[in-house]
């Protein structure tokens, strides 16, 4: 996609990935676009974080890590780190000739925010025509709530999320673990790759929106659809109810799913509960979703014989289960590991730690090693240095 290297000078970056030689300028903050940029950094780009001088407010989050957020760590891995001031003229001239050499260009600031910094795509696409332009903003840039601000948990409220998630019948319940965020995320780094690959074709640059209203109800496309003279008050819940779910046993829960006919046949025979599966009353997902009164307490007297992890065992692949796990348990499970998924960073203050490291398996491109998410400004006058070679280089072309 360009012939020139990423970051020569930066021995982090060895290991080709499908975006190397890809510059990113990311100056977004909290998780859409920072976990976006990831995304990328992970297939090869080179991402530069450009932050102001207090830092990405990501940074200050409550963490039991003293030295750094845990929140920052986990979303800017891969990265160099500057600081600009935008409202200087001298650091707002280092971004632009930043943005002369770059690919792509990152931001979450709401809709009127670009213009006044002098960063509107509009502005920017004249100094570089070739920029992939991607701007993340809650509600999108046009429309009556274009400048609110958007976070992860307003939106699962305002799309319906929290009112599906909770209990029938009963509040609104938050989704935990920003998912609004992270698909965010994982749409940015799909347009940002769509519009490069289009770049290939026509030599042009364009603008990507991500919003956060159009992640939340991409992920809910199967409960938006709205047949023509059908009611609105309709079902729209997915879970199919009754056996399928978390239940008790004799010590943690496990999650069974056993939906389609040879999985319920294997629960029951691997919980005893043989003459259940032979009962026509139970032969269908629904049947059993309505006699869930009948069926569940018999459920859960088995399964009090052993322990979550026993079952797991028992049910092997024949049920599809999974017994509950804490977060920390994965960075042992032999799958975690067998995949790779997890790897041992460094990093100058908190030390040695682990976290994730690819999130995409490529087999021929696989991609650079992850290296820990930047202090504030460590890289700043490295990547002003490679400017100043950069443009001293062009000169002499020019002569």
């Amino acid at each position: 996609m360009d012939s020139r290297s990423s970051s020569p000078t930066d021995s982090r970056r060895s290991g080709a990935g499908p975006l190397a030689g890809v510059r990113v300028l990311d100056l977004s903050a909290y998780i859409a676009g920072p976990y976006g940029c990831a995304l990328l950094a992970d297939q090869g780009a080179d991402v530069i974080k450009i932050e102001p001088p207090d830092g990405d407010n990501l940074r200050q989050y409550p963490s039991t890590l003293t030295s750094e957020s845990r929140a920052f760590l986990g979303v800017n891995r891969s990265k160099r780190g500057i600081v600009l001031d935008l409202k200087r003229a001298h650091d707002h001239a280092t971004l632009l000739r930043l943005v002369r050499e770059a690919d792509v260009l990152v931001h979450n600031f709401r809709p009127s925010v670009p213009a006044r910094l002098g960063i509107d795509f509009e502005r920017l696409q004249l100094i570089n025509p070739r920029l992939i332009y991607c701007a993340v903003s809650g509600y999108g840039e046009d429309g009556p709530m274009k400048d609110k601000a958007g976070y992860d948990q307003v939106l699962q409220t305002l799309t319906g999320m929290c009112a599906l998630q909770g209990k029938r019948g009963g509040p609104p319940e938050i989704i935990y673990g920003s998912v609004v965020d992270y698909y965010a995320a994982a749409l940015l780094s799909g347009g940002v790759a769509s519009a490069l690959y289009e770049r290939e074709r026509s030599g042009l640059g364009q603008f990507v929106g991500v919003s956060l209203l159009r992640s939340a109800l991409t992920m809910q496309s199967a409960r938006m659809i709205w047949a023509e003279g059908e009611g609105l008050d309709i079902g729209r819940d997915m879970r199919s109810g009754g056996v399928t779910g978390i239940h008790p046993t004799r010590e943690g829960h496990i999650y069974i799913s056993a939906n389609t006919p040879r999985f319920w046949q294997a629960l029951c025979e691997k919980t005893g509960l043989s003459e259940l599966a032979a009962d026509p009353r139970y032969d269908s997902v629904r049947k059993r979703a309505q006699a869930a009164a009948q069926i569940v307490p018999q459920l859960h007297a088995a399964l009090a014989a052993r322990d979550a992890l026993e079952w797991e065992a028992l049910f092997g692949d024949e049920v599809p289960c999974a017994a509950a796990r804490r977060i920390e348990d994965m960075f042992e499970h032999p799958q975690v590991l067998a995949e790779g998924i997890v790897a041992p960073i460094e990093h100058p203050s908190v030390g040695r730690y682990r976290g994730v490291a690819q999130s995409i398996k490529f087999g021929r491109t696989p991609g650079p090693a992850a290296f820990a998410a930047p202090q504030l400004g460590q890289d700043t006058e490295a990547v002003k240095r490679e400017l100043d070679e950069s443009g001293t280089v062009a000169a002499r072309e020019r002569g």
